[in-house]
């Protein structure tokens, strides 16, 4: 009975994040970071960022990407299905509704001002995302130059996000091997004084 209960709350606990996620999964950081990791404390910051990095550059939905990620590390292969229909099951429902309705709404102004709103409201929430992102995720010199380089070639000369991100990973990994490289040269220098 024990299970049924923590199966129910990932998957209630997905479908409110996905209730109110509009803008995508870049706008659902902040939502995921107080649910997951300050309420729940299913994940670390840390984690959400890696789950997110991962969801990035594999195929699909960064949110569904990163519902089945958290799903399957707090409960394993169920965990992961049940986390991943409850961050789908509201955009089902609402474009199941939204389709039927989507001539009348087009004609509506109420619903066009509606939608702008939201609008402006998605734009903040992905400001605060990039933001708390960046804070986390730039740790020093090296990876505020890939930052900036990675946003100019985006947005200045629209390069595609599917080939920035694999080159900012393995520039990443060759940076992690030099570090390494130059720590063991640096040990070695300092045996060979010690012995001397």
């Amino acid at each position: 009975m024990k299970k049924w209960k923590m199966y129910l709350e990932l998957y209630v606990t997905f479908f409110k994040i996905g209730l109110v996620t509009f803008g995508g999964g870049i706008a659902m950081l902040p939502i995921l970071e107080r649910e997951l990791v300050n309420k729940k404390k299913w994940i670390t910051s840390e984690e959400i960022l890696d789950y997110f990095a991962i969801g990035q550059t594999t195929p699909g939905i960064i949110a569904v990407n990163t519902a089945t990620f958290v799903g399957y590390k707090h409960a394993k292969d169920l965990g992961g299905i049940i986390a991943t229909l409850g961050v789908i099951s509201p955009s089902l429902i609402i474009i199941t509704l939204l389709a039927a309705l989507v001539d009348s709404i087009e004609q509506i102004t109420w619903a066009k001002k509606a939608l702008q709103g939201i609008n402006v409201a998605v734009a903040a929430n992905l400001t605060y995302a990039f933001i708390n992102f960046a804070k986390k995720s730039v740790k020093n010199i090296a990876g505020v130059i890939i930052l900036i380089v990675c946003f100019s070639l985006i947005y200045f000369f629209h390069a595609p996000a599917g080939i920035i991100i694999p080159c900012a990973a393995l520039i990443g990994i060759a940076q992690y091997f030099i570090t390494k490289h130059k720590q063991k040269k640096s040990a070695a220098s300092d045996n060979k004084e010690d012995i001397q």
